[in-house]
């Protein structure tokens, strides 16, 4: 079978390799899943990847397979599975839980401290741009089939719901908390689906970002009963005092000094919710005393929020069965650039790594869905 892997931290290793098929067998106690792939989305931790900036392969192997947003359909189950039958539309976990600590061990791999971790096609796993992959039920989220056109958007509508479930979970300190406004920082992907939960649970959302309107992205925006902010427009700052006071700041944009600008302007009682990889050198001088004032006497808190369990994976369908109910057509409309077949892997990565107008949600076409 094909797959697209590269030779992780080499610049221009990228190639179309082939695979042998899984076998259900490779799972002990017949508690195997073979699953044919779907689709698989890629987005800017594969990028950085194919830009050799990290990634590691399973040992043994030389190469890693890419992707780690995938939608498959089971095509064989073992003997001692219950849980999923063939033709099950399925969306897998990415971490696996094979550390020691209390976290792997009750399901929550994705706040695991061990020191080494798995994530299928980022480290020690392949990912799923390939034809077939193998896995255990445990390690997969049944998709409804009225889901099934938009369920490559789960895994990173999971990340969203870590983050705001998370934020939920803290702030059951204060006995009550009603969040009335949010703010969401970047209308990429993350950015998009943070402002569809926070508006699917009523809550007042602004997304700020740079461009202008109108595009795509702000129509979006506007659809789901947002509003987009322009910061050529307005400042953050003044969007903030003339919108705000924001109990929720969900930060998505990729650039890190915005995040002290966001400490700085989140309310009283208010959440900050940090959800981008960033791996530069970048230096800002920062209000120190101030925010840590604010922060102290306003009873604020700020956390990240990566990678995801099962639990933000099944909430997340919940969560897009009701966008699909209160936003029809919505959702489709966030895939705006398929890719057919692995065999265009070249095309996918160009898209990929070149230059994102237009561009919310990349994904490879890997085999066609199954006739009604």
């Amino acid at each position: 079978m094909k797959a697209i892997a590269v030779i992780p931290k080499k610049k221009g290793s990228l190639q179309l390799i082939d695979q042998d098929k899984p076998s259900i067998d490779q799972i002990q106690d017949h508690r195997g899943v073979l699953i044919r792939i779907l689709q698989c989305g890629v987005d800017g931790t594969d990028k950085e990847i194919v830009e050799a900036n990290y990634g590691n392969p399973p040992l043994g192997d030389d190469h890693l397979i890419l992707g780690h947003e995938c939608l498959g359909i089971v095509e064989k189950v073992g003997q001692n599975v219950t849980e999923l039958n063939p033709g099950d539309f399925v969306v897998p976990t990415v971490r696996r839980a094979y550390g020691n600590t209390i976290y792997d061990k009750i399901g929550t791999s994705d706040v695991t401290t061990a020191d080494t971790y798995y994530e299928h096609g980022i480290n020690l796993l392949h990912g799923f741009l390939t034809e077939y992959f193998v896995d255990q039920p445990e390690n997969l989220v049944r998709i409804p089939s009225n889901l099934k056109e938009v369920a490559v958007l789960l895994e990173p509508t999971s990340i969203v719901e870590k983050g705001i479930m998370h934020a939920v979970e803290i702030q059951r300190r204060l006995k009550i908390w009603r969040p009335k406004r949010a703010a969401v920082l970047g209308v990429g992907p993350i950015g998009i689906l943070a402002a569809l939960m926070l508006r699917l649970r009523g809550i007042e959302t602004y997304v700020i970002s740079r461009t202008q309107a109108p595009y795509l992205n702000s129509d979006l925006v506007e659809e789901i009963e947002a509003k987009y902010i322009s910061t050529k427009d307005i400042s953050f700052k003044d969007a903030a005092d003339k919108f705000g006071p924001f109990d929720i700041i969900f930060e998505a944009t990729g650039f890190s000094p915005l995040v002290f600008e966001a400490m700085e302007l989140l309310g009283k009682n208010g959440v900050l919710i940090l959800s981008s990889i960033t791996a530069n050198d970048r230096k800002v001088e920062i209000p120190a005393d101030k925010i840590n004032l604010d922060f102290v006497l306003g009873n604020k808190v700020c956390f990240g929020t990566v990678n995801a369990n099962r639990e933000h994976f099944e909430q997340g369908v919940r969560d897009l069965s009701q966008a699909l109910l209160q936003y029809p057509n919505w959702l489709s409309k966030l895939l705006t650039h398929p890719i057919k077949g692995l065999d265009q892997y070249k095309g996918l990565v160009k898209t990929l790594c070149g230059p994102s107008k237009g561009v919310i949600k990349l994904f490879c076409e890997i085999s066609p869905f199954p006739e009604q």
